[in-house]
C-alpha cells in the first residue's frame, strides 16, 4: 500500500521548554540550524508522502508563515486545534483532511524517512494499526510500550521504574476508522490523548509495534536541544553543505582566516566569524549570526540573527533568536541544578538558556543553569543566575 497522506501533530506549546516557547511552538525550536518540524517534514517527503495536514494551534502563525502551502513540492494543509485538548483531540481535527489510511507523526520529535517508510510497509501486513517503537535508555521519561512478539499489549506513561527500554516513537499508521474510535472515547477533564485512542484499539484489535533504529530525538527541557543538535551532527542532517568531515558551512558564510572551526559544527547562511575565534565542537550557528573576535563557543545552539561580541565565552548554551551579547560576556557552562517552573532538575550540563531578543551588555557573567526570558535586558557588569523573567532589567 502506498501512503500518500500524513497528519503532523504540531499544535502544542511545550511548557517545559520555556522560555524558548514563549514566542513559538515547540516544533519550531531549533534542531541544529533547522526547526524540529522541518526535519519531520523532510522525513515524510523522503518516505514518499504527497499530502501533509499539519494540525496547528499555539502560535500557529510561526509555522504557517515559515512553511507556507507547499514544502519540497508536497502540498500542505493546515488544520487548527483552537483549544489544546490533547493529541487525540488534535488528530480528530484532521478527520476531513484525510481519506483512508494515513501516517500520523508528532511534529516535535525528530525521525527520519526510513523510519516512516518502515511503519508504512508494516501496515501492509498488519491486521490493525501500527506504531513505531524505539529502544532508549531512561525510557521512564517517556511513554513505555510492552510487546508480546509484535503485538502491543500495554502502554505505560512515565513508569516509576527504569526496567523498560522500548518507548513510543510517535509514528503511527491508521485507517480512517480511527476517527470513529476517537468519537466514542469519553474525555478526561475535556482532554483526549492519542495514547487513550491507542489503549482503546489495543483492547479491541491488534496493534502492531514496529521497531525503528534510525534517527529519533526529543527535547523535553531547553538543554535537550544541545543533545538534539548532536544527534543531527551524527546523522549529517544539518541542511547545509559539508565542507569537511563533520564541518557544514553554508557557501554564504564568512569565516576569518585566523578563526578555528572544530567539528562537529554547522554554520548557516550569512554568518560571520571574526579573527582568532574558536567555534566548536558541537556548535550550530543559524542564519545571519555574527561572532566577533577572540570568541569561544562550545556545545551550543545559536539562533538566527544573534550577535556575540569580542572576547565572549559561550559554553553549553542555547540562544534564541536575535540575542545580543556584549564584549567579554562569560557563560562558562554547567553542570547545575536548573529550575523549570516549580520543578528543580538536578545536575544538568547547562551554561544558560537565553530566549528571543535578550540583550546582555559588556562584562556580564552567567552562572551555570541560568534561564533568561524573552526581551530581558542585562546591564554592564551584572552577574546573572537562576530564572530571569520576561522583560526584566538586571543591573549590577
Amino acid at each position: 500500500m502506498n501512503f500518500s497522506t500524513a497528519v503532523v501533530l504540531a499544535a502544542g506549546e511545550g511548557t517545559r521548554l520555556r522560555p524558548l516557547t514563549d514566542n513559538r511552538p515547540k516544533p519550531m525550536l531549533p534542531a541544529a540550524n533547522q526547526p524540529i518540524l522541518q526535519h519531520v517534514l523532510n522525513a515524510l517527503v523522503e518516505a514518499g508522502i504527497q499530502e501533509i495536514a499539519i494540525v496547528v494551534g499555539y502560535r500557529r502563525e510561526r509555522i504557517q508563515e515559515y512553511f507556507g502551502s507547499q514544502y519540497r513540492d508536497t502540498q500542505i494543509t493546515y488544520v487548527t486545534q483552537e483549544k489544546q485538548l490533547g493529541s487525540g483531540h488534535a488528530l480528530h481535527q484532521a478527520r476531513h483532511a484525510v481519506d483512508g489510511p494515513h501516517i500520523v507523526v508528532n511534529g516535535d520529535q525528530l525521525v527520519d524517512g526510513e523510519s516512516v517508510a518502515r511503519v508504512c510497509h508494516a501496515f501492509d501486513e498488519a491486521p490493525g494499526p501500527v506504531m513505531a517503537v524505539v529502544n532508549r535508555a531512561h525510557a521512564n521519561r517517556y511513554g513505555v510500550v510492552k510487546l508480546d512478539g509484535q503485538q502491543v499489549t500495554e502502554l505505560i506513561e512515565k513508569p516509576d521504574t527504569d526496567e523498560h527500554r522500548l518507548i513510543n516513537a510517535g509514528v503511527y499508521a491508521f485507517d480512517d476508522d480511527v476517527f470513529e474510535t476517537i468519537e466514542n472515547i469519553p474525555r478526561t477533564d475535556g482532554e483526549l490523548m492519542l495514547t487513550d485512542v491507542l489503549d482503546r484499539q489495543i483492547d479491541n484489535t491488534f496493534v502492531q509495534g514496529t521497531r525503528i533504529e534510525g534517527l529519533w530525538a526529543d527535547a523535553t527541557y531547553p538543554w535537550d536541544l544541545l543533545n538534539v543538535a548532536q544527534e543531527i551532527f551524527e546523522r549529517g542532517r544539518t541542511g547545509v553543505s559539508e565542507q569537511d568531515d563533520q564541518v557544514w558551512i553554508d557557501d554564504d558564510a564568512a569565516i576569518h582566516d585566523s578563526a578555528t572551526v572544530q567539528p562537529p559544527v554547522a554554520i548557516g547562511p550569512n554568518c560571520e566569524i571574526g579573527p582568532s575565534s574558536v567555534v566548536g565542537p558541537n556548535v550550530s550557528l543559524a542564519e545571519n549570526s555574527t561572532v566577533g573576535a577572540n570568541v569561544t563557543i562550545r556545545r551550543s545552539v545559536v539562533g538566527n540573527d544573534c550577535r556575540i561580541s569580542h572576547g565572549s565565552t559561550v559554553v553549553d548554551t542555547v540562544l534564541g533568536q536575535d540575542v545580543h551579547l556584549g564584549i567579554n560576556v562569560a557563560i562558562p557552562g554547567g553542570p547545575a541544578d536548573v529550575r523549570v517552573g516549580t520543578e528543580i532538575v538536578e545536575s544538568r550540563q547547562l551554561g544558560a538558556v537565553l530566549a528571543d531578543r535578550v540583550r546582555a551588555a559588556g562584562n556580564v557573567a552567567f552562572e551555570p543553569g541560568t534561564l533568561v526570558g524573552t526581551q530581558a535586558s542585562i546591564k554592564t557588569g551584572a552577574t546573572v543566575g537562576g530564572l530571569v523573567s520576561e522583560g526584566v532589567e538586571v543591573v549590577r
